[in-house]
């Protein structure tokens, strides 16, 4: 149980003179207030933002002189009193919100706090209406005070025109920030108050509306310690430095002397009268052992008297022992001699104490693992299959004659020694066998795609044939199939007597049209748009003696696509954890054996989403990752002798990060552009300016691929 107390002249109807709090199975806290009479009526009444509840306690001084008792169980984080107005008002501030009880026992004021929950705050104490922090109507602040305390702390203290202001005091982006919902603020106090000179850790408050309420942002110079509390139609925020703990102090660590300092100048005095001086200065009792004899000479200027008292007994091969005001100085030898004596008689004592066998129950962790922090030379396990037991020099906690066994099926501890060790082991148990903490991690992969492609082609032909002076047929085309068709009909028309080769045109045997080569042999330039969906525009000129075929064609086109994966996996602190989805992807390979026809067998390859991770939670609440995930993606197939073996895209993260509870950090990304340019076109004439157009086909293509991990981890709370 923690426990602080004070003491003082109480002028009130009571006096609170106590606050301590005791811990119970559950995370549940009982927090006892002792006052001098238990006449008070307490008025106890809760608020969820921030968690707190409080216990005003009408015409009561306190005596409770300690800003802060720290409790940090369950629900419970700590507990302040102050006094002002005539009365006292207990604050015990939460973890998160949770249902309390309140009873009293005597003079004692019992308020039982519960593990909490996440929203709500159950009240089964009698509550005082008129102090509901939820104000019903706007109130107005009346009056701003800033003063400077006995400790340097700085006290603003506010006054409103009525009861029942709401305020929320916290830390924001560094500076400290008071609201208060409903409170008007007049003109006059809408400024910055430069409270500087006042010397505390405040240097000025900026007051200013804030919606429907005011705002109050605190600027400060150093580390702080803040308190506040709410007494009738007045408000009091308390700013104070920052308390350092005193370093502990090792046994290696020079001593450090703090006695009145004195001057001694003494030839051949005897060391009995020497000490008797150092009592007198110090104002303790000094017993010296009858060994003690002597003559000392020394000379000491403004020294401590305690490091005066150090060089005397060094000089003189003395000790001392202290024990409250008492110091007793004798011969080292005979002060070790004794403590050896002493330490000699408590293990003869303990050799002869009574041996008792205690059972402890483990409920978090393994009794085996517990047997072995206690010693690592005695251990029996006693499972469901028998018992097997190592014997030898204990050690840890445990006496020489102690042992311990642990049964696996029950995962208890059975403890033999005497009992004061046994003592020490429920002790070590009790502050060991805790439940682990354990962490949510919520992972996020996104790949983003993002495509562009234009193409533009272009078909050009050009047909015709002439025959010239001289009976020569010319014929032009896009291949030799349709200039082999042209002539093939003027041989004909040659054959059948006619005195010129044209027309290269043949009648389709029936009587009626005329038979010319295919649109595809008539093309001189055939690069169009290959993928399907292209746009065209086509054109054919029919002339005297010629064709002329043209078509443009074009596609553009866009593609954005997003791809999220997100796994989820719970972990306890420092257990690695495993979570992954996919598939397994099976290919042939050979196997040869001993010259012989190879073996064909079937290998598989797993393509998955993984997952991989090992919390930390560190003293500060933050979590250390350290962490793998992996996106894997089957892209297509190698073809081998053997078979088809699977190309396989890897896109993986292997790191470790300090993250805050509930933070989002980006692990890592990947971010790729591809471009790229094709021009297909024919030499000299695709070159020509406009005209070359229909010469040409371009094809340019962007695409853009981005990968992102985004990790959360959060530290669930035990809500029982």
């Amino acid at each position: 149980m923690g426990l602080l107390t004070t003491a003082g002249v109480a002028s009130a109807a009571d006096v609170l003179k106590n606050v301590s709090f005791q811990p119970l199975p559950g995370g549940v806290v009982d927090v006892a207030l002792e006052l001098e009479s238990g006449s008070a009526d307490p008025k106890i009444f809760a608020t969820s933002d921030p968690p707190r509840i409080a216990i005003d306690l009408a015409d009561t001084s306190n005596q409770f002189e300690a800003r802060m008792l720290s409790i940090a169980t369950g629900a419970a984080k700590a507990v302040t009193a102050v006094e002002a107005g005539g009365r006292t008002r207990v604050v015990i501030d939460l973890f998160r919100s949770a249902p309390y009880e309140s009873r009293r026992e005597g003079k004692v004021l019992v308020v039982r706090v519960q593990n909490g929950f996440a929203d709500v705050v159950a009240s089964k104490a009698p509550t005082d209406p008129a102090k509901s922090v939820v104000a019903s109507n706007a109130v107005e602040l009346s009056s701003i005070d800033f003063r400077r305390g006995k400790a340097g702390e700085g006290r603003l203290i506010l006054g409103f025109s009525g009861d029942g202001a709401n305020a929320n005091l916290r830390e924001e982006g560094g500076r400290l920030v008071l609201d208060l919902p409903n409170v008007a603020l007049p003109a006059k106090f809408q400024k910055r108050l430069d409270v500087v000179d006042f010397a505390t850790p405040v240097e000025s408050i900026d007051a200013k509306v804030q919606g429907a309420g005011t705002r109050m942002t605190f600027a400060t110079s150093a580390d702080y310690d803040k308190l506040a509390y709410q007494a009738g139609s007045e408000y009091v925020v308390e700013i104070s430095p920052k308390r350092v703990e005193p370093k502990k102090r090792l046994a290696t660590d020079p001593p450090v002397y703090s006695g009145n300092r004195v001057t001694f100048n003494f030839q051949d005095i005897p060391v009995r009268s020497v000490l008797q001086l150092v009592a007198d200065v110090s104002e303790l009792n000094i017993v010296v052992a009858d060994s003690v004899q002597g003559n000392v000479t020394l000379r000491l200027v403004n020294v401590p008297w305690d490091q005066a008292l150090d060089i005397i007994l060094q000089a003189k091969g003395l000790d001392k022992r202290r024990n409250g005001s008492v110091i007793w100085v004798a011969p080292t030898k005979e002060i070790a001699e004794r403590e050896q004596a002493l330490e000699d008689a408590r293990i003869a004592m303990e050799d002869r104490a009574e041996v008792i066998v205690d059972y402890i129950p483990i409920s978090y962790g393994k009794a085996e693992d517990l047997a072995k922090l206690m010693t690592t030379d005695t251990l029996r396990s006693q499972g469901a299959g028998g018992t097997t037991q190592q014997t030898g020099q204990s050690r840890g906690v445990l006496s020489p004659r102690g042992s311990v066994s642990f049964d696996e099926r029950t995962n208890t501890l059975i403890v033999t020694d005497i009992p004061e060790r046994v003592e020490k082991v429920r002790t070590l148990v009790a502050i060991l066998d805790k439940p682990v903490r354990q962490v949510l991690i919520e992972s996020r992969i996104v790949i983003a795609q993002e495509g562009f492609r234009k193409q533009l082609g272009a078909r050009f032909g050009i047909t015709g044939a002439n025959e010239d002076g001289d009976g020569n047929l010319i014929t032009i085309g896009g291949s030799l199939g349709a200039t082999d068709q042209m002539v093939g009909v003027g041989l004909s028309n040659r054959l059948n007597g006619s005195s010129s080769a044209l027309p290269v045109g043949l009648g389709d045997g029936t009587g009626g049209g005329v038979v010319a080569p295919s649109a595809l042999n008539r093309l001189n330039f055939n690069l169009p748009v290959a993928s399907p969906g292209a746009g065209s525009f086509a054109t054919t000129i029919l002339g005297a003696d010629y064709i002329l075929d043209m078509e443009l064609s074009a596609l553009e086109s866009e593609d954005r696509g997003e791809l999220l994966s997100s796994p989820k996996v719970i972990t306890a602190d420092q257990q690695e954890a495993v979570i992954k989805q996919g598939q397994e992807v099976g290919y042939v390979t050979l196997q040869s054996s001993g010259g012989g026809v190879p073996t064909a067998t079937v290998a598989f390859k797993e393509i998955v989403l993984e997952l991989l991770v090992t919390p930390r939670i560190t003293a500060d609440g933050r979590v250390f990752l350290s962490l793998k995930v992996k996106k894997d993606n089957l892209s297509g197939f190698i073809t081998t002798p053997g078979g088809q073996v699977p190309i396989i895209d890897k896109r993986e993260v292997q790191t470790g990060a300090l993250v805050d509870n509930g933070q989002t950090v980006v692990l890592g990304g990947i971010y790729e552009f591809e471009r790229n340019d094709t021009l297909t076109k024919v030499p000299v004439l695709g070159d020509i300016p406009a005209i070359g157009n229909l010469f040409r086909n371009k094809d340019r293509q962007n695409s853009k691929v981005e990968l992102l991990i985004f990790v959360t981890p959060k530290i669930l709370v035990d809500s029982k």
